[in-house]
Formats: structure tokens, C-alpha cells, sequence
């Protein structure tokens, strides 16, 4: 994520809602009785420590196909959501995370299932227990008007009315006002997201535009997106409204690129949105093979939104957060935060330290400030000491200023511990070596000893884990 000048703003968040036990109790359901015997229920969330009721236990989702069909005029959502998941234990019942929303049915495997509600965890109660390890589907129908989270900061997440649609944007909880899932970074999946809105609006989202095609009235139009890459929750945007798209031809990474602005901001930002394949280019140079199948970017007016977010594949932006360093900082999360995923919330350090870092390249690069002036900049702030990047004192100060450049500058200090030709090899080989998947703190700073031979222990004990300034940079 980038906010808006200023940038890397305090961003305060609510916590999560409080735990749910759930009991293991047989229920009797419209499916027939339920069996069980041998299952017990998975658990209400997945102990992020700063959103322990945030994401799901029990079961490991391997793909999502959302079908959506929204109107903006009426600010009603209806969809479908098919969720793919290999039990990670016996269940007899589990949850998934939905904020708001009507749920009119449930089913597992074909067969209705039991649903109830608390506050924004949805159990599911299938007829008959699903047994560890067997893959199973859930379908949840679901519609009602989509909601926003709003942090005590006034930020705002979840599924935001724009001027002529809407755009999805889900860091860190949002994604559950507009579908129902295991909303965590640990658990990752794959999409297909179908949208229908209406005629003359344009739906976008994730991975690429598998077909587009007229509903049979001929009121509307359905986008069908696909994401072959594994791919967080709150990674997952729908954008809504009228575009202009320009579509590029793969240029030397072999990366296709689609890009979507709002049509009054437009002609304002195209040069910028031209350079979108020049700066996916210098980013695949500086940190390996582009992990997704396409790339591109959405941008909407000024008001739309209060951030630019890292959404995989296409990154949102509103017209004052697009520009050159902040795209930059954008695409460098395509590998650093939406590749390589946060194991939990506590790590978010190392996708906005990295994208961060990205920004300081580009301006040594492009703009002759040199990456140490970036450091020294960043040192005498003293924003960026209000606590350690990789020990957040909670869910209010998740995307505070230290995660940003603090977690920047520690990169620094480990290319001046470790040399640049280490420290470039690191930044591919951990793009690399946990490409589509999640790594922790602990991951990063043992992969980089590995790498460089060194005992870095004082490093990371000043500049992730220390609670003061040093007396020098």
C-alpha cells in the first residue's frame, strides 16, 4: 500500500471483532441430520496477532469463483461464491468471514447445509461431517448492499461507491464485505471472478480477461476474469465504471499489461500510464522474473478512494497517489507482498519495506537522489521511531511510518552488512525461493545470513526489533 501526500501517513485500524467459539452440537438442517461423529467444528479464526478472529481454521482453500452482478444505481450485490477447500482436519462444521451481506443459501458438496451468523463469521454446517484431507466445495449465495470498513484514522476498505461504480479494496479486512472466505494472508488461493454491471461500464479485477460478453437482455455486459496465481484475500479488486482500457502487447519481459482509468482523469495521466511497461520492465531487472501473468493498473478520480493499494496483477490507484515513485512502489509489491505474502499481519514490514526500498532505486536511478540521502532522510524523521517495523505495538499502528521506512532502512543497513552484490542476489533469490507462497520475519532474516555467511544478529536486534534511534545512520 501508498497513501496519498503525505505519504506513509499513520493508518489506524479497528481491531477485529471479538473471538467465536463455536459449539460442536449436532444440528438438524434442511440437509437431514448431521452426523457429527468424528468431526468438530474448525476454528472461528486463524490467531493473526493482531486479528486473531480474522481468517478461519480447519480447511486450506485452494480456489475461489466468485459470480457477481452489481448495480451501481442501486448499490446491490448479488453473487455466488464457490469456494474450493481441502479440510485440514474433521469437520463438522467451519466459518468463513463475511461482513454484512444477506446469505440466502448454503450447500457443501451439492447437499444444503445449516448457516448462522455472528457478527461476521458465517458457520457452515454440512450434513455430513468432511472427513481430513478430502477436498470439498461450499457455495454461498449471497446479495444486499456491500459495505466499507472504516478505521479510526477515517481510512476506508471494504467494497467503496466511486462517481459511476465502485472499487474493491481489501488491506487488511476489507475483502469480506463483498464475499465470503478465509480472510487471511496465510491462506491463499486461486480466482475466477465473473461480474455483470450495466451496459457502458467495464468490470475489472484480477489476473486476466478470459472473455466479455453481452447478458442475454442485452442490458449488461459480463467480465470474466481468471487468476492463475496463488493469491490473498485482500489482494483480491473489483473495479466498476467507465474506463478507458488500453491493452499492450507483451514488451521485453514477454508481461501483457492492461490498464483501466476512470475516463474524466484519463488524458491527465497517460504519460504515466504509457510507462507502465518501462517500469515493469526495470523492476523485472532489479528483482527477477515478473511472477504474475499480466500486468497493468486501475486509476480512479481523486475522492475515490484514500490510498494506492498493491491489488495483485493491477494496482489502484486514484489520480493524486499515481505517479512515478508510487507506482514503482506498487509494482515492486507484485513480488514483495502479493508474491511473496505476510505469514501473518505482523510481517507486513517485509512487502511495504521492500516496495519502499523500490522507491529509494528509482529515485537514485531516475531522479539522481541518491539511495543513501533517501536513508538519511528516513533516519531523521522521527516518525519513523515510534516503534520497531517488525514488532507493530498493534492492529492501530499495522501500516504506521517505521513499517515503511524503517523496514526500508533495514534493508539498507543489510546491503552495507552484506555488500551489493549479496544484497541484489538477495533481493531476487527471496522473491525466488518463496515465490506464490508466505514467509515470516524469522524466514527473512535466516534466509539472509544463509545467503551472505554473516551472524546478523545486532543488525536486526537494532533496526527490526530495537525500540530507539541509534546515534548515527
Amino acid at each position: 500500500m501508498a497513501f496519498v501526500y503525505p505519504r506513509l501517513g499513520l493508518r489506524s485500524l479497528a481491531p477485529a471483532a471479538a473471538l467465536i467459539v463455536l459449539g460442536g452440537a449436532p444440528v438438524t438442517g434442511a440437509a437431514g441430520h448431521h452426523s457429527g461423529t468424528h468431526g468438530s467444528p474448525g476454528a472461528a479464526g486463524a490467531r493473526d496477532p493482531y486479528f486473531p478472529t480474522l481468517g478461519n481454521g480447519g480447511y486450506d482453500v485452494r480456489h475461489y469463483t466468485l459470480t457477481l452482478d452489481y448495480d451501481p444505481g442501486s448499490h446491490r450485490l448479488t453473487g455466488t461464491a464457490e469456494i474450493t477447500a481441502r479440510a485440514a482436519q474433521d469437520l463438522s462444521a467451519f466459518n468463513l468471514d463475511l461482513h454484512g451481506m444477506a446469505v440466502r443459501s448454503a450447500a457443501v458438496d451439492g447437499t444444503p447445509a445449516v448457516h448462522t451468523r455472528a457478527g461476521d463469521e458465517l458457520t457452515l454446517r454440512p450434513a455430513h461431517d468432511v472427513r481430513r484431507g478430502d477436498v470439498f466445495r461450499a457455495v454461498v449465495r449471497y446479495d444486499g448492499a456491500p459495505g466499507e470498513l472504516t478505521d479510526s484514522e477515517g481510512t476506508r476498505e471494504g467494497w467503496l461507491r466511486t462517481e459511476d461504480g465502485a472499487i474493491a479494496l481489501g488491506q487488511p479486512q476489507g475483502s469480506m464485505t463483498w464475499f465470503p472466505g478465509n480472510h487471511h494472508p496465510g491462506d491463499k488461493a486461486t480466482y475466477d471472478i465473473s461480474v455483470t454491471v450495466p451496459d457502458g461500464l467495464t468490470a475489472v479485477s484480477n489476473g486476466d480477461l478470459r472473455s466479455q460478453r453481452p447478458t442475454a437482455d442485452g442490458q449488461g455486459t459480463t467480465f470474466a476474469w481468471h487468476s492463475a496465481q496463488p493469491m490473498a484475500t485482500y489482494l483480491a479488486t473489483v473495479g466498476v465504471g467507465a474506463y478507458e482500457i488500453t491493452r499492450s502487447r507483451p514488451g521485453t519481459a514477454g508481461i501483457p499489461v492492461y490498464t483501466a482509468a476512470d475516463r474524466t482523469v484519463a488524458g491527465r495521466v497517460r504519460e504515466l500510464l504509457d510507462r507502465v511497461p518501462e517500469l515493469t520492465n526495470w523492476s523485472v531487472d532489479k528483482f527477477g522474473p515478473y511472477p504474475f501473468s499480466s500486468t497493468g493498473v486501475i486509476v480512479e478520480r481523486e475522492g475515490d478512494a484514500d490510498y494506492a493499494l498493491e491489488t495483485q496483477n493491477r494496482s489502484v490507484f486514484t489520480e493524486d497517489s499515481f505517479d512515478p515513485a508510487t507506482l514503482v512502489h506498487e509494482l515492486a509489491h507484485q513480488w514483495y507482498g502479493d508474491s511473496v505474502t505476510p505469514r501473518t499481519w505482523r510481517d507486513v514490514w517485509l512487502s511495504e519495506g521492500f516496495a519502499t526500498y523500490a522507491e529509494w532505486l528509482y529515485l537514485e536511478e531516475f531522479e539522481d537522489t541518491p539511495v543513501r540521502a533517501s536513508f538519511e532522510d528516513a533516519f531523521g524523521s522521527d516518525d519513523n521511531w515510534a516503534f520497531p517495523p517488525a514488532d507493530q505495538p498493534g492492529a492501530g499502528q499495522l501500516l504506521g511510518d517505521p513499517v515503511y521506512e524503517r523496514g526500508a532502512m533495514t534493508l539498507q543497513k543489510v546491503r552495507e552488512a552484506v555488500g551489493d552484490t549479496v544484497f541484489f542476489s538477495v533481493l531476487r533469490g527471496w522473491a525466488a525461493t518463496h515465490r506464490h507462497g508466505n514467509a515470516s520475519t524469522q524466514d527473512f532474516t535466516a534466509y539472509v545470513e544463509r545467503m551472505s555467511g554473516k551472524d546478523l544478529g545486532a543488525l536486526w536486534d537494532v533496526w527490526l526489533y530495537g525500540d530507539g534511534r541509534p546515534s548515527r545512520p
